[in-house]
């Protein structure tokens, strides 16, 4: 079974409704990592904000990997979210998104952030975890299936 190597609070994951935008969308990421990980919500929200600015993290097939690195951490952190209503994301293939999982990473380690993100986006090519995402009820069932899957968890 594929291991994401990065830290997945289950705080850090949100079914959510309410997000219209891209813009959204990169907020509720910052606000999760805010309150699960006790980061600057507005240094998260401003370095996704300029990794978007080098390309959309728009992954396609209806899903989004932001990404980015900041000072301060010593492990990637995993934020997900699941949209009941898919919004534009600017995704490679032009769809809209539902599925989001964001990575925060070290600043100086690369390696880290390469292989997370390597192993999120292998997760998330996988049509049956997809379908298992997005078949989930709540946080506690989504959380329960990511937890399987990653080498660092906290509840």
């Amino acid at each position: 079974m594929l291991k994401i190597n990065c830290r997945l609070d289950s705080s850090a994951i949100a079914c959510d409704n309410n997000i219209s935008s891209k813009e959204d969308v990169l907020k509720a990421i910052a606000s999760l990592a805010n309150k699960a990980y006790d980061i600057s919500e507005s240094k998260v929200l401003n370095a996704l904000q300029d990794r978007e600015t080098l390309g959309s993290t728009g992954f396609g097939n209806s899903i989004a990997i932001p990404h980015c690195k900041m000072d301060g951490l010593d492990m990637p952190l995993g934020i997900f979210i699941s949209l009941s209503k898919p919004v534009a994301y600017d995704s490679i293939d032009g769809e809209p998104v539902d599925l989001i999982f964001s990575l925060i990473s070290p600043k100086n380690d690369g390696a880290s952030h390469l292989r997370a993100l390597a192993e999120v986006s292998r997760l998330l090519r996988d049509e049956k975890s997809c379908q298992q995402l997005r078949g989930a009820k709540n946080e506690d069932a989504v959380f329960a299936m990511l937890a399987v899957n990653s080498e660092l968890t906290a509840a």
